[in-house]
């Protein structure tokens, strides 16, 4: 019996360990193909992702570089410029939104290899732009003197905040052109240039900051970076429109105006236009909210925004590249190959967003000693940062799946999301805990909002019939 029990347990260990040994070969099999077939993606994402994040940050640098110029000033300085900046997004938010709806149908024309479609939609989206902007300049130079008053800011930054706000409408259309030119350029496969350009921006920015600022104060950054964005946009246009091979106009082709091309993107950009000016409308809302708790809390507030950002705008490039690529495939009508890239592209994200989140939770007291002199500033600013860099994770998700949606030409359901988060969680929470808590009570609103966007963008990528059309909703 003893002999039988044995023999019974040897040949069970014996099955047990040739079930384990298959179990892992079948393991290792799929593993090796999982590898070899995602390896090529997850290549061509970070191609493109990288000079698209290294765009963002040098974007930011310049935002870093005006800030830390304009710091030194004092904190009625950095609260000015911080009075008008979510009006300056409500403008900017309309320009990317026209650049968003031809620029998803350049991304699909490129992807199907009709690039004679592609750079008709680029005419067209030239002439848009161009006048949308006009309407904006106009707009802004007739509000920027009332504008810091209906703002609610301290008559001690009306003159300085009207001055910027002048400024940066004057240099709207060069704004909204050089954002078109680098979007179809990135939509056409291009990152690398529009990175270069506007590393060249930074630069710029710095030497004309350096000129203007310590005369004009104030209105000398709104001079500075005015004039960097003048004579990058004209060479972002002659680079678009003249030297890269598949968007190169040809005087011979011709371009008839096509309604078609204009509902498609009227289609595809009103809900983004809406979704920035309700948010951007938001973001207004907020600063009214936080104008009467004094100008260290503004301007603490717009330091720690302008931190942040250095975590964030990696995110953005990286959701370019998102709208790229499912662009690109959706144009080829390989929808699999989309919902790969959508997916690949928002992991992507949500892992480098976590590491800058935590590397700015480290280093912020060391960046706000750079960006201003006022040591109040400095502490409220780092405490109120350190709340939002939660968040920082699930907003690489937000971005980026929303970028990959945009691609994909679902652009309305998510713009209605993005706007009930906003308005509906962010504002609801900052009414209740900005009385309680002053500037940290905001500041805990704004990333309780940014969790839960992130999860609804991220189950409207799972489930968007734009992505996988055997879905009905």
């Amino acid at each position: 019996l003893q002999l039988t029990r044995n023999a019974t347990n040897s040949n069970i260990k014996i099955r047990n360990r040739t079930m384990r040994g298959a179990l892992m070969d079948r393991f290792t099999f799929f593993r090796k193909q999982l590898n070899a077939d995602l390896r090529p993606h997850i290549s061509r994402v970070w191609r493109l992702s990288i000079p698209a994040i290294l765009t963002q940050i040098t974007t930011v640098a310049m935002q870093y570089i005006d800030s830390a110029m304009v710091g030194k000033l004092g904190a009625n300085a950095s609260a000015s410029i911080g009075l008008v900046s979510t009006s300056t997004w409500l403008m900017n938010g309309i320009s990317t939104a026209v650049a968003v709806g031809f620029s998803v149908q350049v991304a699909q024309y490129i992807g199907a290899k009709e690039p004679l479609h592609a750079r008709r939609v680029m005419k067209h989206g030239f002439a848009a732009a161009l006048l949308i902007s006009l309407i904006l300049m106009l707009l802004g130079i007739a509000i920027s003197n009332p504008l810091p008053r209906w703002l609610g800011g301290e008559k001690a930054l009306w003159r300085d905040a009207s001055a910027y706000f002048l400024l940066f409408a004057i240099t709207m259309p060069f704004m909204t052109m050089n954002r078109m030119a680098a979007s179809f350029l990135q939509s056409a496969g291009n990152m690398v240039v529009p990175s270069v350009l506007n590393a060249m921006m930074c630069v710029l920015d710095v030497v004309f900051n350096a000129i203007f600022i310590p005369k004009y104060g104030v209105l000398g950054a709104g001079i500075g970076t005015c004039l960097a964005t003048v004579v990058v946009c004209f060479a972002e246009l002659w680079f678009c429109c003249f030297r890269y091979e598949p968007l190169r106009l040809n005087r011979r082709e011709k371009c008839p105006l096509d309604m078609s091309v204009l509902r498609r993107a009227l289609r595809i950009g009103a809900p983004v236009g809406a979704e920035s000016m309700a948010m951007s409308g938001a973001h207004v809302a907020s600063t009214v909210i936080i104008a009467p708790l004094g100008a260290i809390s503004m301007a603490a507030h717009t330091l720690a925004i302008t931190a942040e950002s250095l975590c964030y705008m990696p995110g953005y490039g990286i959701a370019t590249a998102a709208s790229t690529l499912v662009g690109q495939s959706i144009g080829a009508k390989d929808h699999r190959l989309a919902r790969r890239y959508g997916y690949i592209t928002v992991s992507f994200g949500c892992a480098v967003m976590t590491l800058t989140g935590i590397l700015m939770y480290i280093a912020c007291p060391l960046v706000f000693q750079m960006l201003t002199p006022v040591k109040e500033v400095q502490i409220v600013a780092a405490q109120i940062l350190r709340i939002g860099l939660i968040a920082e994770p699930l907003y690489g998700v937000s971005m980026v799946a929303s970028g990959a949606l945009r691609g994909a030409e679902d652009t309305l359901v998510p713009s209605i999301l993005n706007l009930l988060s906003m308005w509906v969680v962010r504002l609801g929470l900052a009414l209740i805990l900005v009385p309680l808590y002053g500037i940290l009570g905001m500041w805990i609103a704004m990333a309780s909002e940014l969790c839960v966007r992130g999860l609804l963008m991220l189950c409207r990528l799972m489930r968007s019939k734009h992505m996988r059309p055997d879905l009905n909703t």
